[in-house]
């Protein structure tokens, strides 16, 4: 803006001197039109912006039942504190069409996280009415893709709207805006609030049960959001869907001197080292295994390292002991690391012997290391695995089956809006004058506490290394809940990753228990 005040000041300087330089000149009685240009006198306001729609009519078969459908992707302007437009949000909703009361037909908005991604990975992977097939935890070949109708998507029991936050897919920020005015916890809480009490009041569906349904940073997103919509305007809830959860950032980062991330995630670390045949003594029941290091970490594993330096060499050498018994990771190695394996470590040492990178999002998953002699993951080998087949499919199906966007760019994920977002809170805690990680516990225990009939469900992977299941088990039980809203917490678990749908049985097993979920919660 500076630059432009500048040379906006260079010009009116400029033209202001003209007479001297023309003083021979015959005078004319208008400016020529590249003078007239200069001064701004041609110059038009741009376009305000539009809204955009475009509808189309289907059918999917569902469970035996052929279930007649709308589709609408389009765009909503989102406005300013001034009425003017300031973003353009792009959604695609999925409604079936012979629904007579909309209050008996529940309402659910999804998105995932990043943050900084778009909903495609829900929208193609799980629930949206047609879905792209991929190969499973191998890296899926590359085009022509195959897209098929999804016989496990949510439409059976409720309307899906599937939206974009800005940034990613097709949606902006519009007039003065910029895409990073609304890059933050509380900025893009408030644009998605916005987004859905008007998607609510233009469709008529206040008395509709409403839910939430959030991937990842999506589950954190999840809580500040169902706190802010039920706080500020006033829209209670049915439920909220937590899949792969992160609330309280610190539980993922390894920052010096923190142990509880190592603690949550000894039990991810026990059941990939299961899965991938490298401990000596392979355990015959993989749940009993898993249970038998949850235990090792909240207890032996967890005083050790809390004792710190006190921690003597022949204790240290036992844990270590029993560390490589979970593990499958040397004892030496375990020493050298002070019995303090951080993820991108884990990656890339679990199976170097193989010349292999174990995958973060979903540890089933493997590639070629990058660099043997490399101590930290060079990159995820699901991420890459299945990023094209999502691409290639969505962008074929949201112009060729949706007949929007044709000379427009989908972003599946923005790397900038990981990279600028905000991440303080408006207001602040009371009890510490010092900011911590990121945490919106806070937020859904209060939206808990305000509607004491809200539900929650948490969708867990085993081999999830992003969020893995032993920390969501402790964020969920340190909300500070009266008791009787602890039994408001549902906790399902998945023999697959992070995005658990990608696994066929785990997406058939995820579509019962959300299916149900919005059901039992919809009762009166």
């Amino acid at each position: 803006m500076r630059r432009v005040l500048y040379l906006v000041g260079a010009l009116v300087l400029l033209l202001g001197q003209a007479p001297r330089f023309r003083a021979q000149t015959p005078e004319v009685e208008s400016k020529p039109p590249e003078a007239a240009k200069l001064a701004g006198e041609t110059a038009q306001t741009p376009p305000a912006p539009k809204e955009e729609s475009s509808v189309t009519e289907h059918s999917i078969l569902i469970a035996g039942q052929k279930i007649a459908y709308k589709a609408t992707a389009a765009t909503m302007l989102l406005k300013d504190d001034q009425d003017q437009s300031n973003a353009s949000l792009f959604y695609m909703a999925y409604t079936q069409s012979d629904v007579k009361d909309l209050s008996q037909r529940p309402l659910a908005f999804l998105y995932n996280g990043g943050p900084g991604s778009s909903s495609v990975w829900l929208h193609m992977g799980a629930y949206g009415p047609r879905r792209v097939s991929t190969s499973d935890a191998e890296a899926t070949p590359p085009p022509p893709y195959k897209l098929v109708d999804n016989a496990n998507s949510l439409l059976d029991v409720a309307d899906l709207v599937f939206i974009d936050p800005v940034g990613t897919g097709f949606s902006k920020a519009v007039g003065k805006a910029k895409d990073k005015d609304f890059w933050g916890i509380d900025q893009d809480v408030k644009s998605l609030a916005q987004f859905i009490t008007s998607y609510v009041s233009r469709n008529n569906r206040w008395n509709s049960p409403k839910f939430l349904i959030g991937e990842s940073y999506g589950t954190f997103r999840n809580a500040a959001l169902v706190n802010y919509l039920q706080s500020h305007d006033r829209m209670d809830f049915n439920g909220v869907v937590m899949i792969s959860t992160v609330l309280d950032l610190g539980t993922i980062s390894f920052p010096p001197g923190e142990d509880l991330p190592y603690i949550l995630y000894l039990p991810s670390y026990a059941a990939t080292a299961a899965y991938h045949k490298v401990l000596k003594d392979p355990p015959p029941d993989l749940d009993a295994f898993v249970l038998e290091a949850r235990r090792f970490a909240s207890g032996p594993y967890a005083d050790a390292l809390l004792r710190g330096s006190k921690l003597g060499a022949g204790e240290k050498a036992n844990i270590a002991k029993q560390l490589a018994y979970f593990t499958g990771l040397s004892e030496d190695y375990l020493l050298k690391a002070d019995l303090r394996v951080n993820l991108s470590q884990f990656m890339e040492e679990l199976q170097r012997a193989r010349g292999l990178t174990t995958g973060r999002l979903d540890a089933r998953f493997s590639g070629p290391s990058a660099d043997p002699l490399a101590e930290y993951a060079q990159y995820d080998p699901q991420e890459n695995a299945i990023s094209g087949a999502f691409t290639a499919a969505f962008n074929t199906y949201v112009r060729e089956e949706l007949k929007f966007g044709k000379d427009k760019t989908y972003v599946i994920e923005s790397n900038e809006a990981g990279r600028n977002w905000d991440w303080k809170r408006q207001g602040g805690g009371t009890e510490f004058g010092f900011p911590g990680s990121p945490n919106v516990e806070g937020d859904l225990t209060e939206a808990l506490i305000s509607n004491p009939h809200l539900q929650v469900e948490v969708e867990n992977g085993i081999y999830d290394l992003a969020t893995p299941f032993f920390g969501t088990e402790y964020t969920m039980e340190h909300l500070k809940l009266p008791g009787n809203l602890q039994g408001h917490i549902h906790l399902q678990y998945y023999n697959a990753g992070h995005m658990m749908y990608l696994h066929e049985a785990d997406l058939a097993k995820l579509k019962s228990n959300v299916a149900k979920f919005i059901q039992a919660a919809s009762r009166p």
